[in-house]
């Protein structure tokens, strides 16, 4: 009777956990790992000059985290969508702006930093970078960016660094 009542509440957990996973396969811990950055934000440069506005948020049944930029130039907008590829176990952004640009990232997040790097990339004179982005959850809430231009441990610039505050 011990070994029936215990088989029959495993399988009640194991239906359960299936019932939820199909309800909503995006709802994992690790598909919340970058929903720190979700919100309505106003965005400021180091010296505390406006970079621009963005707003994040979840799309698809929590199957992606959609961002929508306009900078402070308006004639500036982009986008980008996020989402944790379940084959690599690594999240991936894909960014295009209005330019025509594109950025395409990889990584995960580390306590509390979302890490997102591209590929190399090869400069004309052979030599290769990687574009690496930082969001950084602060302790107040607020979300530093910053985007980095590197070539091994060496940073050779830094692209973008905004602090976004919540707006509303």
């Amino acid at each position: 009777m011990k070994k029936c009542m215990v088989i029959i509440i495993m399988f009640s957990i194991y239906s359960f956990s299936i019932a939820q996973s199909v309800e909503c396969p995006c709802c994992t811990a690790d598909h919340k790992a970058f929903d720190f950055w979700i919100g309505n934000w106003e965005v400021t440069h180091p010296n505390g000059q406006q970079a621009g506005k963005n707003t994040i948020e979840k799309i698809l049944d929590n199957c992606i985290i959609k961002e929508s930029w306009t900078s402070s130039d308006p004639k500036f907008t982009g986008t980008s969508t996020n989402f944790v590829n379940t084959v690599t176990k690594q999240w991936e952004q894909l960014w295009i702006d209005n330019s025509g640009n594109y950025l395409k990232l990889y990584g995960n997040r580390n306590g509390n930093q979302m890490i997102l790097s591209s590929a190399p990339v090869f400069q004309p004179d052979g030599k290769e970078y990687v574009n690496r982005i930082t969001w950084t959850l602060n302790d107040n809430g607020t979300v530093r960016q910053l985007w980095e231009v590197v070539r091994g441990d060496s940073v050779l610039t830094v692209a973008f660094d905004g602090l976004y505050s919540k707006v509303g």
